[in-house]
């Protein structure tokens, strides 16, 4: 894998990742009780979709960092790493909510009813986010391989995130904006890393498109 193919790749799968994203994230505030099996899964579906991408994206980053900068590929491993334990993390967690409205006889809001995806999604998700964030924000700032508010945005949403770890004292109320399971806690945050991601994904694939269209250097 060449850089120029480890940025597209790294490019689009943000992008796909992102608008996964994107499409899931309102679907949890359509109806204020209980929500539809349809509703549930459909939004589950999209986010297991969008962690298939977030796996090729974490790949491709990892190659990307190596290819830029050899010396900081220990940076592109860890952010590899972490990325793939937050996607493990939340599949499990998706797995518990479909599980549980699948088998139910009534229309559950899985966001209160299955306990267990309390801290998943909460406490432990932002903890492994931020270390991911931090990072990727690293590498890209150490080998300058994108703009430098790409790097300082991931360094500021990885304190966001740390910020909403002490959560889980805080209630299980979906309606608290800082509760464990709350939608300041969940949804906005994923909103907010849905786009990020997807201004990331397109200026990684932009800058394949420029680094193309370079001249070839002298050997």
């Amino acid at each position: 894998m060449n850089e120029t193919f480890a940025r597209r790749l790294t490019g689009l799968a943000g992008i796909a990742a992102a608008a996964a994203l994107i499409i899931e994230v309102p679907l949890y505030f359509v109806y204020s009780g209980p929500p539809p099996d349809a509703n549930v899964l459909t939004r589950l579906l999209l986010g297991i979709f969008a962690l298939a991408f977030l796996i090729v994206f974490v790949t491709a980053f990892r190659e990307l960092v190596k290819r830029v900068n050899p010396a900081h590929e220990w940076v592109g491993s860890l952010a590899f790493a972490t990325g793939l334990v937050y996607v493990a993390v939340t599949l499990v967690s998706s797995g518990l909510e479909a599980g549980a409205v699948i088998a139910a006889d009534r229309s559950i809001d899985p966001t209160i009813t299955v306990s267990g995806t309390y801290i998943l999604y909460g406490s432990i998700g932002k903890v492994l986010m931020a270390l991911f964030l931090t990072a990727v924000g690293f590498g890209i700032s150490r080998t300058n391989l994108l703009p430098r508010w790409t790097g300082r945005s991931a360094y500021v949403l990885a304190g966001v995130n740390l910020a909403f770890v002490p959560s889980l004292f805080f209630g299980n109320d979906p309606a608290d904006f800082y509760a464990a399971n709350g939608w300041g806690t969940t949804a906005s945050l994923g909103a907010i890393l849905s786009y990020w991601l997807l201004a990331l994904g397109i200026s990684t694939y932009r800058s394949a498109t420029a680094r193309a269209a370079l001249p070839a250097q002298p050997r």
